[in-house]
This record gives C-alpha cells, structure tokens and sequence, in this order.
C-alpha cells in the first residue's frame, strides 16, 4: 500500500471472550501483516487482559504487538477519526466520534463488522451501504463466511503452514504436551479438547468416554463449563493443574489458553469441541473433526445458523456420515444425548479426518482481513470517481 491506512476498530465485549477473542486477532492482522496503524477501543480491558498477558487493564491507552489499545469509556475523548471505521458486531459508536467523522472533509470508510452466518440472506446483504438517517455518512455491512459470496474468515498469513510443520514434527508435538506437565499420550489414545458453555450434555458423554474400550485424555482449558467438570468427579473447586480419572477417561484442566497457545492445543487434539465464534474458526484452521456449540439465543434462531453451517460443511460427506455429525452437533447443543450419538460419530471418524483439512483449504481461498481492504480502496476509488464525475 503506498500510504499507511489508520483504523479505529471498536469492539464492546458482550459475550466473555468471543468479541474480543475475534477483534484482537484482526487488529494484530492488519497492523502486522498489512501495515496499518490500528486503534483498538475496548470497552471491558480485563477480558482483553486475558487473551494479551502483557496489558494492563488498569492503563487509559498502552501499545500491545503493534497495535495501539485505548480504553473506550463515557465520555469518550476527542480524538482524530481514522480513515478506515471498524464497528465490530454492530456495536454503537459513540455519538462525539460519529459527528467527528461527519467533519471530515474526507469521510472515513466506516464498516460494521458482522456476526458469522452461513445463512444464504447473508449474501444479499453483505457489502450493502446503510446511508446515516442525518449526517453526510454511509456505514457498509460486512459479513464474513464460509462461500465466495461473504467476507470470508480471519486467517494469518503463515498459521496452516506452521500447523503442518507442528503436525509433522514429533519433537515439536511432544515439546508441546511437555508444556502442560505432561507426557507424550501413547498411541490410540484419543486427544480430545474440550471448551464450552454449560451443557447438561456433558455428563452423558464422560459417561460414554468412561465406559469405552479406547482411552480417551480430555483437555478442559479454564471456562464456563469448568464447574460441571468437577461435579461429574465430586469435586467442588475445579482448577488449572488438576487431573481426574474414570474408567478409560482421564481429564486434565488447563490453565486459561490465550489465543496463540489455543491453535497448538486444538492441532494436538484429534477432535475438538468448541463454542461460539472465535473457537469455531480456529478449529476449522486446526484441520481436525470438531463439534460446534453455537452461542444460544432467546428466540432459537440459533438452530437456524446451525443447520445452515451443517448444511455446507455436510454437502460432501456420505449419508452416514452427515447424519452421525448433525445428530451429534443437534444433541450437544440442545444438551441431551450427546452420549448416544458419539457412537456413531466414532464409525465414521475415517470420513471426517479427511474432510476436515480439505475444508480448511477451501475456506482458506477467502481471507477476511484482505477482502476488508480490498472493499475499503474499492469505496475510495468509487468516491474519487464521483467527484471527479461532478
């Protein structure tokens, strides 16, 4: 790029670490691999500490890994808006920073930065211009997704070429589990992550992980469903370090996994459960047969984005296979009896080994980061074709 593009990227932390989780990842994307000066203003500076060590939750504006984060608080501080608006999961910018931006002789390209959907109305409305009601603005909608047709997903430049390197480096593998206090697992031992809401599933499936004839080792990183973790073992104060068996399952609990170590335990792992947004893209990167505990909503609409993904990511696969996954997926979500259909997902485990490295190369033809900057020059080269039209 022949200048460097500034960005405002605001992110208001809703759901624990989903919204952060993503905005983080795209802010270090576009200061590291793109070159731009990127503001992150977030309004919870704890959850962000979680995810980045070295902030202090404590400091108005600090600089972490090439990106400048500033605290967004009431009032919020006069400052210059950048060229490039990012208002991540259609958050409210606040109104002083709107009428700033009102005031530029050059308006800044502001984008609202949508949920993930792989719902087929997404098409129709990504990129669509929503034009302010009273100000000289236009905000765009920008979906990422699973088709040409979307945004696309966040993927760092190097991330699968170093997950083929850890996959095909057993020193590294085991430098890794080394890493958690632990020894290498023996072979056919099945590496299970395991990082979720509260599900009443849970029980059922440690109940079935038990009783089988094959070991199985869980990872449960420090979350919300740590506590039934330690109620199925009749332990009050779950915590980080601590070790559980029963019958052919063992759990181990993680400390909290910041984002850069989370990728290496999903590699390590051969099947993954994940939750929300964040986590579900990252398995998909990982490679790996993984099941999806989508954020629920009050109005069910949440079974609708489910079977839309289960849709495309099911299109390739055998009957059985496609009916193994999506009765798995149903019944954790809908927490019942996740147990009974993990018997039919194992009959198919072959199938979904290799379909997962080979949807991983499909999406990873649409980069999110890089089809944001493509729209942002599109709209300044529309605009500068409009004014020398007038």
């Amino acid at each position: 790029m022949s200048k460097i593009i500034h960005c405002d990227l605001f992110c208001n932390v809703i759901d624990n670490y989903g919204d952060i989780g993503v905005c983080w990842r795209l802010a270090r994307q576009l200061a590291g691999e793109f070159g731009l000066e990127v503001r992150l203003w977030v309004d919870d500076l704890g959850s962000f500490a979680r995810l980045c060590p070295e902030a202090d939750a404590a400091l108005e504006s600090q600089h972490c890994r090439g990106v400048e984060v500033r605290r967004w608080c009431d009032p919020f501080p006069e400052v210059q808006p950048a060229e490039l608006v990012i208002a991540a999961f259609g958050c409210k910018l606040p109104q002083s920073y709107i009428d700033a931006m009102a005031m530029q002789e050059s308006k800044p390209v502001w984008i609202n930065l949508e949920y993930l959907s792989a719902e087929d109305w997404v098409y129709g409305c990504h990129r669509l211009p929503s034009p302010h009601p009273s100000l000289p603005l236009t905000k765009y909608f920008f979906f990422p997704g699973f088709t040409k047709q979307t945004g696309g997903l966040l993927l760092e430049r190097d991330l699968l070429t170093r997950r083929d390197e850890f996959l095909g480096n057993s020193a590294q593998q085991q430098a890794y589990w080394q890493s958690l206090g632990m020894d290498m697992p023996e072979a056919g031992t099945l590496k299970v992550s395991l990082f979720g809401y509260e599900n009443a599933a849970l029980a059922g499936l440690f109940d079935v992980w038990a009783a089988g004839a094959q070991p199985v080792l869980c990872l449960v990183p420090e979350g919300r469903i740590l506590p039934q973790v330690g109620q199925y073992f009749g332990d009050a104060e779950p915590g980080a370090g601590i070790a559980y068996r029963r019958g052919s399952l063992r759990v181990q609990v993680l400390p909290f996994v910041e984002q850069e170590r989370y990728d290496e335990l999903l590699w390590a792992c051969d099947v993954n459960f994940v939750r929300g947004e964040d986590s579900c893209v990252r398995a998909q990167w990982a490679g790996k047969p993984f099941v999806w505990q989508i954020y629920p909503q009050h109005d069910a609409v949440h079974w609708e984005k489910l079977q839309a993904f289960l849709n495309l990511y099911c299109a390739t696969l055998s009957l059985a296979a496609s009916e193994a996954v999506q009765g798995l997926w149903r019944e954790w979500n809908d927490e019942g009896g996740a147990g009974a259909a993990w018997s039919a997902y194992t009959v198919v485990r072959c199938e979904l080994d290799a379909r997962a490295p080979s949807w991983a190369r499909e999406l990873a033809e649409n980069n999110l980061a890089l089809n944001l900057l493509d729209f942002y020059q599109e709209i300044g080269r529309m605009r500068a074709f409009e004014i020398e039209g007038q």
